[in-house]
C-alpha cells in the first residue's frame, strides 16, 4: 500500500491560533460603524469560509450591502496591519513541521484567507518549512471547492493517494472529500471534536505530533 508523503494544511485553527487578531479586527470594524460587537465565541463559529462570510455573519441581520462592503473594507485594512499582534502557532506545530522537513515530506497551506494574508503569515512563521501557500484569489474557487487543494498537489508534484488534508472545520472536511483525499481533523482548532466525529473525519488528532502515527499507516 502507498504511504502518505504530502501534507496540505489549513491555516487558521490548524497551524495558527489567529482567533484573537480576527476577533479584534472584526470588532474594530463593527465599532467604527456603530454596530454591536461580537463575542470571541461567536466570531470563532463564523470563521472558515473567508472574510466576506465572516463579516456577513458578524453584522446584524438585514444590514445593507453598502454597509457590509464598508465594514469589509475597514476590517481588511485594519486586519492586514494587525494580523500578527497575537497570532501564533499552536503548541507542537513547529516541532511537527521540523519532523516533516527532516523526513522530506511535501507540505503546503491551503486557506480561505485572502492571498496576501496567507503569504505574510506563512513567510513570517513557516517560511523554512512550507513553500506552497495558497489563499483566496480570483484565479480559483475557494474551499470547499477542491481547486486550491488540487493546485497545491500539482505544485508539489503529488497525487491524491499520497495526500492528506489537515484542518479543523466542516469546510475543510468538505474540501478534502471534494478533492477525493483523506482528511485529518484537529481537535485543538475552531470547532469541537464532536463536530469532527459527526462529520466522519478519516482521522482525528488531539496534538500535532499525533499526525506522525498516521503517516505510513495507509
Amino acid at each position: 500500500m502507498m504511504n502518505y508523503n504530502t501534507l496540505i494544511f489549513d491555516l487558521d485553527g490548524t497551524l495558527l491560533n489567529s482567533l484573537d487578531d480576527l476577533a479584534d479586527s472584526v470588532n474594530y470594524a463593527l465599532e467604527k460603524l456603530n454596530f454591536p460587537i461580537r463575542s470571541k465565541e461567536e466570531i470563532c463559529s463564523y470563521i472558515g469560509n473567508g472574510i466576506e462570510k465572516l463579516i456577513e455573519l458578524s453584522l446584524p441581520d438585514k444590514t445593507s450591502y453598502d454597509k457590509f462592503a464598508e465594514c469589509l473594507f475597514i476590517f481588511k485594512r485594519y486586519y492586514s496591519k494587525n494580523l500578527r499582534n497575537k497570532t501564533k502557532p499552536y503548541d507542537g506545530i513547529i516541532e511537527l513541521l521540523d519532523y516533516l522537513k527532516e523526513n522530506k515530506y511535501k507540505t503546503a497551506i491551503v486557506s480561505n484567507k485572502f492571498q496576501d494574508g496567507v503569504t505574510e503569515l506563512n513567510d513570517h512563521y513557516f517560511s523554512e518549512y512550507i513553500q506552497v501557500a495558497i489563499g483566496k484569489s480570483p484565479e480559483r474557487r475557494k474551499k470547499p471547492y477542491p481547486d486550491t487543494v488540487l493546485k497545491a498537489m500539482n505544485d508539489l508534484d503529488s497525487s491524491k493517494d499520497k495526500c492528506l488534508y489537515i484542518g479543523d472545520s466542516e469546510v475543510d472536511f468538505k474540501t478534502a472529500k471534494n478533492a477525493n483525499i483523506d482528511f485529518v481533523g484537529v481537535s485543538w482548532g475552531f470547532r469541537d471534536k464532536n463536530v469532527l466525529e459527526d462529520l466522519g473525519a478519516d482521522y482525528i488528532i488531539n496534538a500535532p505530533n499525533d499526525l506522525i502515527s498516521i503517516l505510513g499507516c495507509k
